[in-house]
């Protein structure tokens, strides 16, 4: 089978290279590759909704990418092209969403005045300039690893195919709704009438991605002051910085934004805002695991007791923080954000009460959303909650999470597989570190875990734990150590060292 197709898989999203101009990454999205995807999506959606491909509607849109008129104007030849059974070529109808964010395109599903039955977002969220991708929706919520694949597959037995320039798309304001349907769940939720923001100063980095509508058609309606905000205008090539919350430069940009205007709060979105980070007034980042705590202390107040699924690298603070401090339920799992949703919706359809999933990316979705992967609802919360506090002349959100411990070092290590059986070789490392840890002084399995292998290193060995897995799609086997000492990282990747040395197929980096 051609292989060409396959490749682009990236987990649930398909991910690649849609324009020239760095050095060894030839373009992988062109026209030609780009028809079979969005032909073999109207495919799939059909045989899903138990309809013919001349009844479906489906809408698509994308970020400030460079590439995404080409990569749009392909996906549509493909929608117009694919027939059903009697012939008849095309989907019913076809929109044009523009600019957009992906949680957007999945309310598309939802919204009553819009109900597509499936939607497409063209998005690499942080990835450099010449990349793309694709993510597809149904009402049900986000596609999965075997829904790609399948949709990948029928590509491949479709093959390449011209077409004519798209004829029958028609323009949507799907921004604008999505936006005020923002304002008016911060509105019901702060209960403060129409403007529960006036008074304070909220400065928003957009980081010249699809975000920059937050300003606008959220908090102005809402009664900010937003003056300072930056890099609202979409710019594919990314000026200023990464449009990514764990960017040490973007964070240094909002943080830099809120010292100047003397902010309350501010705000930064990744490129396509399903994920998002906060800065406090003192300029104190609010992202990672102080964002999961945040969320946390929100939605627990909410739903007291429930169950907080997140990613495998949160830290041992956040856990005092969730059961000891909040009294809710904390489940590390695993990398990887649908991984982390798909256990959140696994446990509640168990019986077992969960509110919140959320990966230390900036990955966050809540039960009350859809279990939708939306950094604008997740600020949305806390804009609630920032209203409520200046309301009650409490100051800000940073005092919701005062007192959250935090490890004195954390560091993550990449080591290379060399090996082209690299899932073996993973596989192999992690059964023998198995073993290393157990006669390791001082070192001991963790227990709950779900990904790699989770160790606790005791004080008298640095005071931390270490986390070994195997990545999600990449020859990488991430390395991941936290200790609550100073000079305790160095102590334990130098046992780490030792250990993966061992292994010829390892190229191990420095670790210091």
């Amino acid at each position: 089978m051609d292989q060409t197709w396959l490749k682009l898989q990236n987990g649930s999203d398909v991910r690649g290279v849609a324009l020239e101009g760095v050095e060894g990454e030839p373009v992988t999205l062109t026209p030609e590759i780009l028809r079979p995807i969005g032909f073999a999506f109207a495919q799939w959606l059909s045989e899903k909704k138990g309809k013919p491909v001349s009844e479906l509607r489906v809408a698509v849109g994308h970020d400030s990418r460079l590439s995404a008129d080409i990569v749009k104007t392909a996906i549509f030849q493909g929608l117009e092209t694919c027939a059903d059974e009697g012939g008849k070529a095309g989907c019913a109808e076809i929109a044009d969403s523009g600019l957009s964010s992906t949680p957007a395109m999945f309310m598309a599903t939802v919204f009553e005045n819009y109900g597509y039955d499936g939607s497409i977002m063209l998005t690499a969220s942080h990835l450099p300039f010449n990349r793309n991708g694709l993510k597809f929706f149904t009402r049900d919520g986000g596609l999965d690893k075997a829904d790609i694949k399948q949709i990948l597959t029928l590509a491949t037995e479709t093959g390449t195919f011209d077409a004519p320039p798209p004829s029958g798309v028609k323009p949507i304001n799907l921004m604008d709704d999505y936006a005020a349907s923002l304002v008016a769940t911060i509105r019901k939720g702060a209960g403060q009438g129409d403007t529960p923001l006036t008074g304070l100063k909220i400065v928003v980095d957009a980081g010249n991605g699809a975000g920059g509508y937050f300003v606008d058609k959220v908090l102005k309606p809402l009664g900010a002051d937003t003056t300072g905000s930056q890099f609202l205008d979409p710019d594919g090539s990314f000026p200023n910085h990464i449009p990514n919350p764990e960017d040490p430069d973007a964070m240094e940009a909002i943080i830099a934004a809120v010292k100047d205007n003397k902010a309350d709060l501010g705000i930064i979105f990744d490129t396509d805002v399903d994920r998002a980070g906060a800065v406090d007034k003192n300029g104190t980042p609010i992202n990672r695991n102080r964002f999961i705590a945040l969320m946390s202390t929100i939605v627990l107040e909410e739903h007291p007791g429930s169950v907080v699924v997140t990613d495998s690298v949160t830290s041992a603070g956040l856990k005092y923080w969730i059961e000891e401090k909040l009294g809710g339920v904390h489940l590390r799992f695993k990398r990887g954000y649908k991984n982390v949703i798909n256990e959140s919706i696994r446990l509640n359809a168990e019986g077992k009460e969960s509110w919140l999933a959320m990966e230390t990316s900036g990955h966050g979705a809540l039960k009350e959303n859809y279990f939708l992967d939306d950094g604008a609802y997740q600020i949305a919360k806390i804009l609630i909650k920032t209203a409520q506090l200046h309301a009650e002349g409490k100051g800000g959100v940073d005092g919701l999470v005062e007192g959250l411990p935090e490890p004195a070092e954390a560091k993550e290590y990449r080591a290379k597989i060399t090996a082209e059986d690299f899932g073996s070789v993973g596989d192999e490392v992690l059964k023998a570190f198995e073993q290393f840890v157990a006669d390791e002084p001082g070192w001991s399995a963790t227990p709950n875990n779900y990904e790699g292998v989770h160790v606790t290193v005791d004080a008298s060995a640095s005071n931390g734990w270490a986390l070994l897995r195997k990545s999600l799609h990449d020859p990488v086997m991430p390395l991941n150590i936290e200790s609550e000492e100073a000079g305790g990282v160095a102590k334990i990747a130098a046992r780490m060292k030792a250990f993966l040395s061992q292994f010829d197929s390892l190229d191990i980096p420095p670790m210091v």
